[in-house]
């Protein structure tokens, strides 16, 4: 039987990133389903937990203007929003309906799914799934899970990915994507 997928996005999200932690507010702990967010949510989200999830919700963002800008779109309606600052696109499409992003709580399906770009975040999450054997070190920071495609990288925080260590991740899914 399958889990059920819990997260904040868009739930036919083909860009997918798991996070061993929830934001902490009732409504985010409690959560049992898929939630797009709505505008506005992510600055409350922000302003009312602190700087942490501030920092995850920028890096995010960050990555999916870079990967826009790379030609890697995860919009489901396949639109070009055409955003020339990574923070309007945080501000006016990260994880909301139709954005093709999810940031999910629920721990990843193992099954491989080529149509889905799949980041699992953190090495001590991997840990925890009991991944740490299976992983094939592509440089010091990122890592394939081979039989499920999923990519470790880096915790979404500044100093973990910077926007250098971004942009080597888009390079290398862009190639991968190619093949």
């Amino acid at each position: 039987m399958n889990q059920p997928v819990i997260g904040l996005g868009d739930e036919h999200a083909r860009i997918q990133v798991f996070i061993a932690s929830r934001p902490p507010l009732a409504e985010y702990q409690q959560l049992q389903a898929m939630q797009p967010l709505q505008r506005g949510d992510i600055a409350r989200i922000a302003s009312e937990t602190g700087n942490h999830w501030r920092k995850i919700f920028n890096v995010y963002a960050k990555l999916i203007f870079a990967l826009q800008q790379a030609g890697i779109n995860g919009d489901n309606n396949q639109d070009v929003f055409g955003f020339t600052r990574w923070q309007d696109l945080r501000d006016q499409q990260l994880l909301q309906a139709g954005s093709g992003q999810a940031l999910l709580f629920s721990p990843p399906s193992l099954s491989p799914d080529s149509t889905k770009i799949r980041l699992l975040l953190a090495k001590g999450y991997a840990q925890t799934l009991g991944l740490s054997t299976e992983l094939i070190w592509l440089d010091n920071d990122f890592a394939l899970h081979k039989a499920s495609g999923l990519v470790l990288c880096p915790y979404f925080d500044y100093r973990q990915l910077s926007d250098i260590k971004i942009q080597r991740l888009v390079e290398w899914l862009k190639q991968r994507a190619e093949r």
